[in-house]
């Protein structure tokens, strides 16, 4: 009924008894209208469900919930991990079409949430933070900039009114490390969007967050231990301490294939692929979780690592199933070599071509496999078998290959330098620190103008190991050594790594 005819009603009936009415009518809605921020016992069971790459059953915990409260935000808030999680992980280009559109329809209903909650610009937050990673996964770094700015502002005001809600530490903690950490390469776009990040005091509130007891600590626990553990390996170098926090932790590496993923993945970059091996094969394989070819690429990673001849079925999987771009082209260079080394020319051929085809050169491991692909020359059969075992932490079989050698061995350039960072590194790992220097400089008097990254990375692990001396004054101009050199492979990443160093020696 129109208000036109409402009137008329209320002149052709008892007034009073239509006014009683119509107020009733004006205090209900508001109340029927008003969205809420509800984090109930339903939404909770859903978050950990999801957390645990368990989507299906998170799903229908939140369908559940919305037909009982369809007033509860918590829920479409919770969907965006779904979606998340399902693009981050697989990069499926159809999904995505189908799901872009949610964000805007999520940031519309957080919008309409109360003001006065400190869930109000939290949630933006992090759907602005979600979407930002998921937007570089699809190659829109532009906009991935924009959405990562929306977050880390919003998160920057939403702890400046809300100071005593802690999640807000944990998030805007990580994006203080990771704007601090810029490499010089993408640090106008830092500029031109206004942040400005801090290694220490991000990485405090982090932990302040991690080591609260309060009841939204407890909650978002799991993700805390995620950032955190990424956060603290890269940033902070801090491999050996991330490894042994993930064994006090008891971390549920079988049931909980978010956490499987980030046992398996920091233990191969960590070279440690025997552990990657055992913690991939013992995972959950019950019904209900997450799909993904993810599982494929690291198991094939962890087997490369260690010569084994069934490598190629797990990378072959990968490229049969996998939907996206990212490390497609880094796969399909690791097949090459897997098949040369196999002494099968014609595959390793056939897969070389066919990484100038597929996937993109967004990752510092795919440019180099595109590069790779345009060499004329194959690598170096004993540097390659030495390096991919010191890849998977098998560093004595590594050194005993290369024993009684020298640079002289080698023909070309780019084989002396390899030779010479390569045996540094197995040094450096094997705990030799000062045959490890030696080496370093070597390949660095080789290869500081050279486009190899092997000279660069070489004077960022002498920083590691002044630094880890508390030498920081000589870890720093180490560091700055690194920066300092151009126009090399890994020059952003090994940048950040560099950087990283500098912030956390000047404290």
């Amino acid at each position: 009924m129109n208000a036109f005819l409402f009137v008329l009603y209320c002149i052709t009936m008892n007034y009073r008894l239509c006014c009683h009415i119509f107020l009733l009518c004006l205090l209900s809605l508001p109340a029927l209208a008003q969205k809420t921020f509800d984090f109930n016992t339903t939404c909770r069971q859903a978050y950990k469900e999801i957390i645990q790459l368990k989507l299906e059953s998170g799903q229908q915990l939140l369908n559940a919930e919305k037909a009982q409260h369809p007033h509860n935000l918590i829920p479409y808030f919770l969907e965006n991990y779904i979606d998340f999680f399902t693009l981050f992980f697989n990069e499926d280009q159809a999904e995505y079409k189908k799901r872009i559109a949610h964000l805007d329809d999520r940031l519309d209903l957080m919008n309409e949430g109360p003001e006065d909650s400190p869930l109000y610009l939290y949630t933006k937050s992090i759907l602005h933070f979600q979407w930002a990673a998921i937007r570089v996964k699809f190659g829109e770094r532009w906009d991935a900039g924009w959405e990562f700015r929306r977050s880390f502002l919003q998160a920057k005001d939403n702890l400046k009114a809300w100071p005593s809600f802690s999640p807000n530490l944990l998030y805007y903690g990580a994006m203080q490390m990771v704007t601090a950490t810029i490499p010089d390469g993408y640090k106008w776009f830092s500029n031109l969007l206004g942040m400005k990040g801090d290694m220490k005091t991000g990485m405090d509130r982090v932990k302040q967050f991690l080591n609260g007891k309060d009841e939204w600590a407890q909650l978002f626990h799991e993700e805390a231990i995620f950032y955190y553990c990424y956060l603290q390996f890269y940033l902070n170098n801090d491999k050996k301490g991330v490894a042994d926090f993930i064994g006090q932790q008891q971390l549920d590496v079988v049931n909980n294939h978010l956490f499987t993923y980030l046992a398996a993945n920091l233990s191969l970059n960590n070279q440690q692929a025997e552990k990657a091996k055992q913690v991939l094969e013992a995972r959950s394989k019950a019904a209900g979780y997450m799909p993904t070819a993810v599982w494929d690429l690291e198991m094939g990673y962890a087997r490369l690592h260690h010569l084994e001849p069934d490598a190629h079925i797990y990378f072959e999987n990968f490229i049969r199933n996998f939907k996206g771009k990212f490390y497609v082209k880094d796969v399909l260079l690791k097949l090459s070599w897997h098949y040369y080394l196999q002494n099968d020319q014609a595959k390793a051929d056939w897969y070389r071509k066919e990484i100038l085809n597929k996937g993109n050169a967004e990752t510092d491991a795919d440019k180099l496999a595109q590069k790779e692909a345009k060499a004329t020359r194959w690598p170096n059969r004993l540097l390659l078998q030495a390096r991919l075992l010191n890849d998977g932490g098998y560093h004595r079989e590594a050194l005993r290959m290369l024993h009684g050698k020298t640079t002289a061995d080698f023909a070309q350039t780019e084989e002396k330098l390899e030779f010479a960072y390569r045996v540094g590194r197995l040094y450096d790992d094997l705990g030799v620190d000062d045959d490890a220097i030696l080496f370093y400089k070597e390949a660095i008097a080789i290869g500081e103008t050279r486009k190899e990254y092997f000279a660069a990375r070489a004077a960022l692990h002498i920083g590691f190991i002044y630094e880890a001396r508390n030498d920081k004054k000589t870890a720093i101009s180490w560091f700055e050594r690194c920066i300092s050199m151009k126009d090399h492979d890994f020059k952003n990443s090994l940048d950040q790594r560099a950087k990283s160093g500098i912030a956390r020696c000047k404290g």
